[in-house]
C-alpha cells in the first residue's frame, strides 16, 4: 500500500526540507559565484553524508529512546545547533581559543584570508582528534563489552570483547590507547593530545552516566518507561550533540582539502547535516534498525575504525577518502549481511 506524500513515514516528507536545502543552496552558490563554486559545495555534501552516515545509526538509536518533544528539539534546536554551530561556529572557537585571538580577528581571518585560517584550525588538529578519537573510541567499546547483548555480528571476536565486561573496560582502554599515541616518538604534540583525550573520555562517561541515571530514575517512577523524558531526554539530546561534534570534527578538518573557502564549507557540511538528520528520522520511522540486526555493530565497528583513524592522525596524514570508504564499506557489508540474515529467517 502506497503512503501519502504527506504522511509521518513517507520518504517524502522526511527529505522534503533535505532536498529543499540542497536545491536552494546549490543554485544560491550557482548565481552568486558560479558552476565551479556548486560543483565544489555538492562535493563537500557528499563527503559529510559519507562521514556521518555511522552517525545517523547512532542518532536512530538514541532517538528512538527519546520522547515525541525531545525528538522534535533534535531536528530543530539540534539541527540549527549542528548546521551553524558545529560547522561554522565551533571552528572559530576552537582558532580563538588555541591561537589566542579575539573572535572578530578569527571572523575577520575566516572571511578574507582563509588560507591562514586553515592554517590555524589545522594548527589545532591533534587536540580536536585526541578528543574526538578518545570520545568514539569509549563509545565503540561500550557497545562491544556489552555482555547483555544477545545478537553478534562477528561472534568470535565479540564474544571475546565481551569478556571484559566490567564499568571500567572502556576507560582503561581507552586510557591504554592514549597512552600507547602519547608515548611514540614521533608524536610532537604529547600534552595537547593526553589533555584532551583524557577529557574525551571524561566527557563521555559524564554523559552517558547522566543519561543513564535519569533514565534508570524515570524508570523506578514510570515503573517500566518507554521513552525518555524530561531530564533524560534532555541529557540524551545533549549526547547526540556531543557525538554530532565528535564526528564534525574529520568533515570539518577534511573540508579544506576540497576548498579554504569557508562560506562554501559551512554551507555545504550543513546542507550534509540537514541529510544526517533526515537518514536519522528515517531510520527511526521505518524501524530500520529492528528490520536490519547488524547496522548496529557496522555502525560500531565503523565508529572504532574512525576513532583510530582520528588518534594516529594526530602524526600521520591520512586521506580522507580512506576515512570514507571504510566508514562506507563497513555500514554497507552490516547491511548486507543483515538482508542474508532475514531471508534465512523467512525462509
Amino acid at each position: 500500500m502506497r503512503q501519502h506524500p504527506l504522511h509521518p513515514h513517507s520518504p517524502y516528507r522526511i527529505f522534503a526540507f533535505s532536498v529543499l536545502g540542497t536545491v536552494g543552496g546549490l543554485v544560491g552558490v550557482l548565481l552568486g559565484m558560479g558552476w565551479g563554486a556548486a560543483f565544489v559545495t555538492l562535493i563537500l555534501i557528499a563527503v559529510e553524508i559519507a562521514f556521518s552516515f555511522d552517525n545517523a545509526i547512532l542518532n536512530a538509536k538514541i532517538l528512538s529512546k527519546m520522547s515525541r518533544f525531545w525528538q522534535v528539539m533534535f531536528l530543530t534546536i539540534g539541527a540549527a545547533i549542528a548546521i551553524f554551530g558545529m560547522r561554522l561556529v565551533f571552528p572559530i572557537l576552537i582558532v580563538a581559543i588555541t591561537a589566542s585571538m579575539g573572535w572578530q580577528e578569527v571572523l575577520d581571518l575566516a572571511l578574507h584570508h582563509p588560507r591562514e585560517y586553515a592554517e590555524k584550525l589545522e594548527e589545532s588538529h591533534a587536540m580536536l582528534s585526541a578528543f574526538g578519537g578518545a570520545f568514539l573510541l569509549m563509545l565503540a567499546l561500550h557497545f562491544f563489552v556489552d555482555d547483555t547483548r544477545k545478537v553478534l555480528w562477528y561472534a568470535q571476536l565479540e564474544q571475546r570483547m565481551q569478556r571484559l565486561a566490567t564499568h571500567w573496560a572502556p576507560p582503561l582502554l581507552t586510557l591504554l590507547a592514549l597512552g600507547v599515541v602519547w608515548a611514540l616518538p614521533f608524536n610532537h604534540h604529547k600534552s595537547d593530545t593526553l589533555v584532551a583525550g583524557v577529557l574525551g573520555i571524561v566527557t563521555y562517561a559524564a554523559i552517558h552516566g547522566l543519561t543513564g541515571y535519569f533514565a534508570r530514575a524515570q524508570e523506578r517512577k514510570a515503573k517500566g518507561v518507554l521513552v525518555y523524558t524530561g531530564m533524560a531526554g534532555f541529557v540524551s539530546l545533549m549526547y547526540l550533540e556531543v557525538l554530532d561534534a565528535s564526528f564534525s570534527f574529520d568533515s570539518v578538518l577534511g573540508a579544506f582539502a576540497v576548498t579554504k573557502d569557508v562560506v562554501l564549507i559551512a554551507l555545504g557540511l550543513g546542507v550534509g547535516a540537514l541529510w544526517v538528520r533526515s537518514l536519522t528520522i528515517f531510520m527511526v520511522r521505518r524501524g530500520t534498525l529492528n528490520n536490519y540486526r547488524y547496522i548496529d555493530h557496522g555502525a560500531h565497528y565503523t565508529i572504532g575504525i574512525l576513532a583510530i583513524i582520528l588518534l594516529l592522525s594526530i602524526f600521520i596524514t591520512i586521506p580522507e577518502v580512506i576515512t570514507g570508504l571504510a566508514g562506507v564499506g563497513v555500514i554497507v557489508a552490516s547491511i548486507l549481511a543483515s538482508r542474508q540474515a532475514l531471508q534465512a529467517k523467512h525462509k
